[in-house]
């Protein structure tokens, strides 16, 4: 479909500007580009990805403890790692005032109290930023300019992050010495082992489903709706 010609976007796609056309994520859809990507009559569509794969990539190659534990237990990594980041998180998760994360059982459409990602969602966004920053190497220099803090600040927030990861920041600096020596990547080779199953799976090629499309650790299949 090209929406950009259709007259229910284009006004939409005229607003836009060059880095805004990317596929939004489904949560910052503002102007529901999401709905313009149909699937062929008597189809539909189905998108997988990876829970912060580089994460836990990385959490395996360093053999990071506390990272592990926390993919062990399961929920939502970036809650937890705002919760150590700020003492006012913790004390209202030990007080009970808010969840890291909810389960809901049968017959249960809301938590009892607030969950975390609700109430503190800029620090949660804060946390999520840095681990992926720290994951991807960024400086404390980036990390200021994106927080819109002092660099002194940024730093400090860092080596809280690597207090209770050490093996992280140990594990990247003999990787930066060994970049200089060969080439390697993570994700990317991820990405591409799903790809190459999904390609020799003979069930989904017998249900009709196909890959379309994969972007960065998500894939996209089509497929009979039935």
């Amino acid at each position: 479909m090209n929406w950009a010609q259709d007259e229910q976007y284009s006004n939409v796609y005229k607003k836009m500007n060059s880095k805004d056309l990317n596929q939004p994520a489904l949560g910052k859809d503002r102007y529901k580009i999401r709905q313009a990507f149909i699937a062929a009559p008597g189809n539909s569509l189905i998108v997988v990805d990876y829970g912060q794969l580089e994460l836990r990539i990385l959490a395996h190659l360093v053999n990071c403890k506390s990272m592990l534990d926390a993919f062990e237990v399961g929920g939502d990594f970036h809650s937890r790692t705002a919760m150590n980041m700020y003492p006012y998180i913790c004390e209202a998760i030990e007080s009970k005032q808010v969840l890291v994360e909810w389960h809901p059982q049968p017959g249960q459409e809301t938590p009892p109290v607030p969950l975390l990602k609700d109430i503190f969602a800029s620090e949660r966004r804060k946390a999520k930023m840095l681990n992926f920053s720290i994951a991807y190497g960024k400086t404390t220099i980036g990390l200021s300019r994106d927080w819109k803090v002092s660099v002194n600040e940024a730093r400090e927030t860092v080596a809280q992050w690597y207090g209770g990861r050490e093996e992280v920041l140990r594990w990247q600096e003999a990787r930066k010495k060994e970049a200089h020596r060969i080439g390697c990547g993570s994700d990317a080779e991820v990405a591409m082992c799903a790809m190459l199953e999904i390609s020799k799976n003979a069930h989904l090629r017998e249900l009709g489903w196909k890959l379309l499309l994969q972007v960065h650790d998500e894939v996209i299949l089509e497929g009979p709706t039935e």
